[in-house]
């Protein structure tokens, strides 16, 4: 394997690391800051299908890497930052076992999904141009949006969320990210407007929207995302 080979392999290391750095801050009661280390990993994973086509790089190897990687930063993080939810959510049914609430548990359903999503999207060779199921890193940043939206708003620690509404959303996108939904990816030929134009106007209103409301905007992206994913990913195919 050749230098160049292990640029890619390299960024996609970071991606992990930001992943078990996530994990290792909510297991310290720092939701906010294992939410943005799901974004820096969401980067990293950006940047080495980047650096991949760039260099022309592409490996098995590399692709298994990336899909170990997204386990951890976009199922196993994920699922920590849910249960933490779940745990300080104002309604949480008072069961527990040895101190464990195994209702919020149920969050961990997340980490499941996603390694099977990801399990079926290295067999699949229909989604190059568009997605089945939502993949694993948007569902992750919808999760890790959460406490940055409700931080913002002063609502982290008093559970303001609400145990069933977490319940909903684990339950919700562990679905889709299994389901035949489609959903498009933002892999474009060329950077023109016609042909990309769902594309470019989910981007400037993500823009628009993160500079105008910050991270409260964030939860909200992602659900323009599945909606416009919905009604234009297979006429985008």
């Amino acid at each position: 394997m050749s230098l160049k080979q292990h640029i890619p392999n390299t960024i996609t290391c970071g991606n992990l690391v930001s992943g078990c750095l996530s994990i290792l801050l909510i297991a310290n009661g720092r939701p906010v800051a294992a939410a943005l280390m799901v974004f820096i990993a969401g980067l990293f994973d950006f940047f080495d299908g980047f650096a991949a086509r760039l260099l022309k790089a592409h490996s098995p190897i590399g692709a298994d890497l990336d899909s170990l990687s997204d386990v951890v930063s976009f199922g196993v993080a994920p699922g920590f930052i849910m249960y933490w939810l779940m745990i300080h959510s104002f309604d949480l049914p008072q069961v527990f076992l040895q101190n464990v609430s195994p209702l919020a548990c149920l969050a961990f359903l997340l980490p499941v999904f996603s390694a099977i999503r990801l399990a079926k999207f290295n067999i699949d060779d229909t989604q190059k141009t568009s997605f089945r199921g939502i993949p694993a890193p948007g569902m992750a940043l919808f999760i890790a949006s959460l406490p940055l939206a409700l931080a913002q708003l002063g609502h982290l620690t008093d559970g303001a969320l609400g145990y069933w509404a977490c319940l909903g959303i684990t339950l919700v996108f562990s679905f889709m990210m299994v389901s035949n939904l489609r959903f498009f990816s933002f892999k474009m030929k060329s950077a023109k407007w016609r042909g990309n134009e769902v594309r470019w106007i989910f981007l400037i209103v993500a823009v628009v929207a993160v500079a105008v409301f910050r991270f409260v905007a964030l939860p909200f992206v992602m659900m323009l995302y599945i909606l416009l994913s919905i009604f234009f990913a297979r006429k985008m195919e």
